[in-house]
């Protein structure tokens, strides 16, 4: 398909070196995963690793005071995220004895983990070929692939996502990547890159001349 080729291509030369694309731990991912909820990628670097410094194992947290996350967490806003990941803690350390399920079906069942978190947990951490829709995620497929007189409604876009995603699980986890950084990068809400962008070419909106607004949805979790 020619979107993946342009899309894998423009990852290996721009995507952003992050600390959390460089590991496969579950929980180092899950709690990259709970930071960036509805907050700047600048931001959570700020705070990433030094929260895993102080809690470098879902054991540790499950184990720490609720005072001491907060204390942690604090500044980052959104503290309800803090108080779910520790909950998570706690009931994965109890119940599975300290290990995150490589299942979207079995995470989505702990404290504030949607579909996506359950996605990235299992695409980023476990290699497994699963969808990932964030906010940049549906920003991008709709401009892409919708008409432009109707967009895309949220199952659509979850749909389309696993018919386009690679089978084999290392290029499931660069085409998720990809796909999320070209939403942040380029395919940008108020001010698309076009004349940047690797898959102008085969992007309805693009051919088009026209600007599809990203739909709005409620937060993924």
């Amino acid at each position: 398909m020619s979107f993946t080729r342009k899309l894998l291509a423009w990852y290996a030369r721009n995507g952003r070196d992050l600390p959390w694309r460089s590991t496969r731990n579950p929980y180092a991912i899950l709690v990259s995963e709970f930071m960036l909820q509805q907050t700047q990628v600048s931001r959570v670097l700020e705070y990433y690793p030094r929260f895993l410094r102080r809690f470098p194992t879902i054991e540790k947290l499950a184990l720490a005071r609720p005072k001491a996350v907060m204390e942690q967490w604090d500044g980052l806003g959104y503290y309800a995220r803090a108080k779910n990941l520790h909950k998570l803690a706690r009931v994965v350390s109890e119940t599975c004895n300290g290990r995150l399920s490589d299942q979207p079906e079995e995470l989505q069942q702990l404290p504030g983990v949607g579909r996506y978190t359950a996605g990235a947990v299992a695409c980023f951490a476990y290699e497994k070929s699963v969808p990932t829709v964030d906010t940049n995620v549906r920003r991008v497929l709709t401009r892409v692939f919708a008409k432009s007189e109707l967009g895309m409604q949220n199952a659509e876009l979850w749909d389309l996502a696993s018919r386009i995603l690679p089978k084999d699980g290392k290029r499931a986890w660069r085409f998720n990547q990809a796909l999320m950084e070209l939403g942040a990068l380029i395919c940008t809400a108020r001010k698309p890159k076009c004349p940047e962008c690797p898959v102008k070419n085969v992007c309805i909106a693009g051919r088009k001349g026209v600007r599809i607004r990203s739909p709005r949805f409620a937060h993924p979790e």
